[in-house]
């Protein structure tokens, strides 16, 4: 069991990449390069590339946040398998265990929190398509409790080009060390900023001829015409009068001399701001859901639908740190505290599907009705209910006030 961590603080500070901009000269070339070099194992490219662009564009910036704090809000339980007294040893040992963990940003020490900011490290997965957390553990010798400190380690220190994710020593590595089981927390995501880097490029490239657009089309030029002879003080002062206007489009003639100038604006409708929403819409869906109301509040038909998009997604999004927790850390925990190979008890992250919930119970209602038996350990799971402790009253439909 490791409690002390195997990376030195020189390698996030003699990091040459980080004094490097990814996406200044992006182009449909380099991306295509960038993404082709992350699907052969070279994932530092394209996790610099996608942690600049989720940083920086203004959509993707909100919708990738929501995602994220949406589950690191959500609460959480440690659930038995039974109600055997090793089963409650168990669960006390994880209750323990995540209510006293730490997670902090290797590159970011300033960067603290507790359970919550290391699931929302962990839905950088969603993005990025892993996300990877070293663990030192912290025993307590004299009580015998175990927790632990997850440092969230950037994508781009390690290669994935054996199928497993190995880490870099240095910037200049070619292939990384094999990380050790129960060390490291592994979260492997959807992978969408692969999609939403190309959506990017498509919006910003619009982006910038429409600011160009702008700026050659927005202000009309100031044509002054005079009878006075070039370089007389009356020329001087009608040239003086011309630039007064502040247009950088100007021009001082002769009467008799003409100009013919050459119109550049479009006519009917540009066709940068369709483009720019399209991509905004499309990174959107893929975050938050298929009604995009994030974007539009107006266009509010179908917002239930959204709805019920973003509960699947939070649902998903909650067993898959479960899932990851349970296998990774939790098995981890209980076989350093009892020498078991699988515990009687694991943690659950619980989701708010009030739409799925409400079919649930109804389903378990008409069961009942019908004179199935239901195990108690089965409904407590299903709808997140911990079993009460000695000390807590218990209520009963047979109580009256």
């Amino acid at each position: 069991m490791k409690t002390s961590s195997i990376i030195p603080n020189s390698r996030f500070r003699n990091s040459y990449r980080s004094g490097i901009n990814p996406i200044r000269n992006l182009t449909p070339q380099s991306l295509v390069r960038v993404l082709d070099a992350f699907q052969g194992g070279n994932l530092a490219p394209a996790a610099l590339a996608w942690d600049a662009i989720e940083r920086r564009d203004d959509l993707l910036k909100g919708v990738a946040a929501k995602r994220k704090k949406s589950v690191a809000r959500l609460p959480w339980s440690v659930l038995t398998v039974d109600d055997s007294e090793e089963a409650l040893m168990h669960k006390a040992a994880l209750e323990y265990f995540y209510n006293n963990l730490t997670s902090t940003n290797a590159c970011d020490n300033n960067e603290f929190g507790g359970f919550s900011l290391l699931v929302k490290q962990m839905m950088d997965s969603i993005g990025k398509k892993y996300a990877v957390h070293e663990i030192v553990y912290q025993p307590n010798a004299t009580t015998g409790k175990l927790t632990a400190s997850f440092r969230f380690v950037p994508l781009w220190f390690f290669e994935n080009k054996t199928g497993r994710l190995r880490f870099l020593k240095s910037d200049s590595s070619q292939e990384g060390i094999a990380l050790e089981e129960g060390s490291w927390l592994v979260t492997a995501g959807d992978g969408l900023m692969e999609s939403c880097s190309i959506a990017y490029l498509f919006k910003h490239l619009p982006l910038r001829d429409w600011l160009v657009y702008c700026e050659r089309n927005g202000m009309p030029g100031v044509k002054g015409t005079t009878d006075a002879i070039p370089g007389t003080p009356q020329w001087d002062s009608a040239r003086s009068a011309v630039l007064d206007f502040g247009s950088e489009f100007h021009a001082l003639l002769n009467r008799g001399t003409d100009i013919e100038p050459i119109d550049l604006t479009a006519r009917g409708e540009l066709p940068y701001p369709k483009l720019v929403e399209r991509m905004d819409r499309a990174m959107s869906a893929l975050w938050r859901g298929s009604d995009l109301s994030t974007i539009s509040r107006e266009q509010s038909a179908g917002a239930s639908l959204q709805s019920e998009e973003s509960a699947l997604l939070e649902e998903d999004d909650a067993a898959l740190v479960s899932e990851t927790l349970n296998i990774q850390v939790d098995r981890f925990v209980l076989k350093y505290l009892f020498g078991v190979e699988r515990g009687k008890a694991y943690i659950r992250v619980n989701s708010n599907n009030h739409y799925q919930s409400l079919r649930d119970l109804e389903l378990y209602r008409r069961l009942w009705e019908m004179g199935l038996a239901i195990p108690e350990n089965k409904l407590r799971e299903r709808f997140s209910i911990p079993k009460p402790d000695t000390k807590d009253q218990e209520l009963t439909s047979n109580e009256t006030e």
